[in-house]
Formats: structure tokens, C-alpha cells, sequence
């Protein structure tokens, strides 16, 4: 199957930036992820996703699935579990493991849903 690879562009903007901030996510009172080397990808009119070095997450907090999707300007995504003292959360945490060249900067890096986890910048 061929998947068709697009580029970002003026109908579809996509940024990568530097997050200056530090940047913790939790999960009810569990730090799963404390860094401050967070990238912000900008991706047309969604919401900023800040994408986290995996070096960053607490490993013992998340554990792959078999979910994948795909974006054409990104890649394929992959997904992690959440793992908590309170249960799990499925497929709340993505990671592009070979992104597309125009966003490489997240190779290394996952985002989580912010409907699932509480992301802080301070």
C-alpha cells in the first residue's frame, strides 16, 4: 500500500520549536514525565503538542501497544499505555520513531493526550 507523504506548507503549517519552560506531565499526583528539553510541534489550527525526550518519561509509566496510525506530513505513530498507581490509560502516549523530514526534531521524543494527563509549564 502506498501512503502519499505530504509537505507542510501555507494550507498546512506545521512548526518545531524549543519549548523554553519546563514541562511535567502527571497523572493524578504521579509524575510521569519532568523535562526541560520539550519541543512544541505547531501543527496547523490544532492545539500545540509538546513532544518530550522518551529519556524524560518515567520508563516504569508506559508500556507499547500494537496501535499505530498514520499522518502524512509525520509518519506512522506509534502508542504507549500509561501505567499508574491508580490503573491504566490506553494508547495516551505517541511517538512518530521515524518522522517525516520535516519534523526529524521529534525523532526520540512522545506527546501525550492532554485529555488523559495534566501537562504543566513553568
Amino acid at each position: 500500500m502506498s501512503r502519499e507523504i505530504k509537505t507542510p506548507g501555507p494550507d498546512h503549517p506545521i512548526t518545531v520549536g524549543k519549548n523554553p519552560a519546563r514541562v511535567m506531565v502527571k497523572v493524578g499526583d504521579q509524575v510521569v514525565a519532568d523535562t526541560t528539553a520539550a519541543l512544541v510541534l505547531q501543527e496547523s489550527n490544532y492545539p500545540p503538542a509538546q513532544y518530550i525526550p522518551i529519556a524524560d518519561v518515567d520508563p516504569a509509566a508506559i508500556t507499547p501497544t500494537d496501535t499505530s496510525t498514520y499522518c502524512p506530513y509525520k509518519g506512522d505513530a506509534s502508542y504507549y499505555t500509561l501505567v499508574t498507581g491508580d490503573g491504566e490509560l490506553a494508547d495516551a502516549v505517541w511517538t512518530y520513531r521515524e518522522p517525516y523530514p520535516a519534523v526529524a526534531e521529534i525523532a526520540g521524543h512522545v506527546a501525550f493526550y492532554p485529555n488523559k494527563v495534566e501537562i504543566t509549564q513553568s
